[in-house]
């Protein structure tokens, strides 16, 4: 893609949290953002078998609705132990209520009966699919994930989702303990620590001047 985001995008998501974290890692490079949620758009059925056709789903969507380049991202939790799960399925878990407490119970719950208590046993990814697509269809995706433990109880009220039981590698806190800053920050002042973080790099390396 030779193209280069400027000016406005939508932020194909009706989740809060991913609007957000998404807005703070565009707004150095002076990019407008609104929501497809803002716009009315209506969210797609997720059909797809992976992070990255899923985000692709959404982006395509939003860019063609708001006759505007689409940014969406599909991310979520992949434990080891649960054969990937809860994977794309990571929002669904939390059920129509978005009751994330309740899916991290479920994590937990999954991880014991399946006799995983050492922090050997609950190795876990945060993963994230970033795709930018524009009105005429045109699309890239670019995925960033970040290794840790699964650890319980949860810790922390900062970040969202599955934030508080996720221990990333050579950390002492959790993304839920953890500022934005410290969690999905770029670089020279941040370590672009987070999955979500880790993939806008690749993105921005690519498509913001």
């Amino acid at each position: 893609m030779e193209r280069k985001l400027a000016g406005k995008v939508v932020i194909a998501t009706h989740n809060p949290g991913k609007l957000k974290e998404i807005a703070e890692l565009l707004a150095p490079h002076g990019i407008e953002t609104v929501s497809a949620g803002e716009l009315g758009l209506q969210e797609p059925v997720e059909t797809g078998a992976s992070f990255a056709e899923n985000a692709k789903i959404k982006a395509v969507a939003a860019a063609r609705g708001a006759r505007l380049p689409a940014l969406a991202d599909d991310s979520g939790l992949a434990v080891e132990a649960l054969g990937g799960e809860p994977g794309i399925h990571s929002a669904r878990w939390a059920g129509a209520k978005k009751d994330f407490a309740a899916a991290m119970k479920k994590v937990e719950e999954k991880l014991r009966a399946k006799k995983a208590t050492s922090p050997e046993a609950r190795r876990g990814a945060f993963i994230a699919a970033l795709c930018l697509a524009w009105p005429d269809g045109e699309a890239e995706s670019f995925e960033g994930r970040v290794e840790g433990t699964i650890v319980w109880p949860p810790r922390g009220q900062k970040g969202f989702g599955y934030d508080p039981i996720f221990l990333p590698d050579g950390f002492e806190r959790t993304f839920g303990e953890m500022s934005a800053e410290e969690k999905h920050g770029l670089p020279p002042r941040g370590r672009g620590l987070s999955h979500r973080a880790r993939a806008f790099l690749k993105l921005a390396e690519r498509c913001l001047g």
